[in-house]
C-alpha cells in the first residue's frame, strides 16, 4: 500500500504539472481575433504583456508546487513522519497538547517555507509588471498580524477540538463537526469588526453621490447592508475587487479604491450588480450549507478511519500518534479531492452565470458590466487564452473572452 501511495501522489502531480504546462503552451499559439468591446482597452502589446504576466506566475506557481511535492514526499516516504511523531510524544504525554505541537511546527515550517515565494511575489514579480505599492515594512506588519491572528484561531479551533475528540470519545465526529460550524459564524460576525480592519482601513466612499447610487441599487436588489465602505487597498498594490463581508445585521459592502479609480460609476454599479446576484441568488447560503454537509460527512469519516487504526499500516508503520493519523488522513483527502475539483469548478462556472444574468436584468444589460470587466482585465493583466481542458478544472469563472460575448449578446443563463 506505501508503494501504491507513492505512485498515486506522483500520478496526481504529475497530472497538475501537465496541466499547468499545457495551459503555459496554449498561450504561444495563435488565437482568434478579440471582440470589439477590447478595443481601445486591449491592444497587441498589452497582450504580450498579460502573458508575460501569467507565465511568470506560472513559474513561481510551479516552482512552489515541485518543492512542495519534494516535502511531502521526504515527510511521508523518508520515514520523517514516524521520527517526528516519536519526537512530539516524547515531549509530553498530553493528548491535547501532542496534538496542538504537531500540527503547530507544521504550520510553522509551511509559513517559513512560504515566506520567500511571498517576498520574491510581492518585491520582484508584482514590481515588475507595476502592481507592487507595499514597503517592505507593510509587508512585515501584515506578516507578524496575520501570525498572530492565526495562532489565536489556531488554538482556538485545534485545542477545542482535541478536546472534544478526548472528552467524548464515542461521538466527537458530531460534536466536532457542531464545534467547526459555530466557529464559521462567529467569524462571519467577528471579522469585520476585528480581524479585516488590522489589515485595511474601511472609510465611508469619498465619492457621497456613489454610495447614494450603490445604496439604491442595493434596495433595488432588494439586499439590506448596514455599510457602504471603501478600503485603502491601494497601499499594497494596484489589484482591485468588490466583495460583500460579514452576516446578518453585521454584512456591508466594500469597494476598493483601486476599483473606484478604474471603473466609472456606472461600471462600478454593474460589478457591484454581479456580486449582489451571489446573494439575491443563495449561493452564499449554499457554499455555507454545502460546506457544512461536506465537514459534517467528513467529521464521521474521519471518526470511522481513525477508530479503524487501518492508516499506519498503509505506510508501512506499526502504530502513528492520533495527530499523525489525522495529518495522513488529510493528506489522503486533498490528494483524492483533486478529482472533485473539475466539478467544483463547474458549479462556481454555473453560479457566475447566474450572477451576471442578475446584474443584467438588474442594471438593464450586460454592456457596463462587459466593459467594466475589460477593464479589470486590462488594469490586472488577466490571462485572455488559458486552455479549455485548464478552464474545465481550475475555472471558477467562465473564460474573459467567452464570459464578455455572453453579456454582449445578453444571454439568459440555463
Amino acid at each position: 500500500m506505501k508503494l501504491l501511495l507513492f505512485y498515486f501522489y506522483l500520478l496526481v502531480a504529475g497530472i497538475r504539472f501537465a496541466l499547468d504546462w499545457l495551459n503555459m503552451r496554449h498561450r504561444d499559439k495563435a488565437h482568434d481575433p478579440l471582440p470589439a468591446v477590447f478595443a481601445g482597452q486591449i491592444d497587441e502589446e498589452r497582450l504580450r504583456h498579460s502573458d508575460a504576466y501569467a507565465l511568470a506566475g506560472d513559474r513561481l506557481g510551479l516552482v512552489k508546487e515541485g518543492i512542495t511535492v519534494v516535502l511531502v514526499l521526504l515527510f511521508l516516504f523518508s520515514g520523517l513522519l514516524p521520527w517526528y511523531d516519536q519526537l512530539i510524544s516524547a515531549w509530553t504525554g498530553s493528548f491535547i497538547l501532542g496534538g496542538l505541537y504537531f500540527f503547530a511546527l507544521l504550520t510553522l515550517v509551511q509559513m517559513l517555507v512560504k515566506i520567500p515565494f511571498s517576498l520574491y511575489q510581492n518585491f520582484v514579480l508584482e514590481e515588475r509588471f507595476g502592481f507592487n505599492r507595499m514597503s517592505f515594512k507593510l509587508w512585515l506588519a501584515d506578516l507578524l498580524k496575520a501570525f498572530l491572528v492565526e495562532t489565536v484561531l489556531f488554538t482556538l479551533l485545534v485545542g477545542g477540538t482535541l478536546w472534544l475528540i478526548e472528552k467524548l470519545p464515542q461521538s466527537w465526529w458530531l460534536w466536532v463537526w457542531g464545534f467547526w460550524g459555530g466557529m464559521t459564524l462567529f467569524l462571519l460576525y467577528l471579522s469585520p469588526y476585528l480581524i479585516e480592519p488590522l489589515f485595511f482601513k474601511f472609510t465611508p466612499l469619498a465619492k457621497p453621490e456613489l454610495e447614494e447610487e450603490v445604496r439604491e441599487l442595493l434596495q433595488k436588489a432588494g439586499v439590506q447592508a448596514g455599510k457602504v465602505q471603501q478600503v485603502d487597498a491601494s497601499r499594497r498594490n494596484s489589484h482591485s475587487n468588490a466583495y460583500f463581508t460579514g452576516i446578518g445585521k453585521v454584512k456591508r459592502v466594500v469597494l476598493f479604491d483601486t476599483l473606484i479609480e478604474q471603473l466609472s460609476d456606472k461600471e462600478l454599479l454593474a460589478v457591484l450588480a454581479h456580486e449582489l446576484g451571489h446573494w439575491r441568488c443563495g449561493h452564499l447560503r449554499q457554499r455555507l450549507i454545502k460546506s457544512q454537509l461536506v465537514t459534517l460527512l467528513s467529521c464521521w469519516i474521519a471518526f470511522t478511519v481513525l477508530n479503524s487504526n487501518v492508516l499506519p499500516g498503509w505506510l508501512g508503520l506499526n502504530e502513528l500518534s492520533f495527530a499523525g493519523q489525522v495529518f495522513l488522513l488529510g493528506w489522503l483527502v486533498s490528494l483524492f479531492g483533486f478529482f472533485w475539483t473539475p466539478i467544483g469548478s463547474w458549479w462556481s462556472r454555473r453560479q457566475e452565470r447566474q450572477a451576471d444574468q442578475f446584474a443584467i436584468d438588474l442594471v438593464g444589460g450586460g454592456r457596463e458590466l462587459a466593459s467594466g470587466l475589460v477593464k479589470l482585465a486590462r488594469e490586472n493583466l488577466s490571462s485572455l487564452f488559458p486552455h479549455p481542458l485548464y478552464v474545465a478544472i481550475y475555472y471558477s469563472h467562465p473564460p474573459l473572452v467567452e464570459r464578455v460575448l455572453w453579456l454582449e449578446k445578453g444571454k439568459r443563463a440555463n
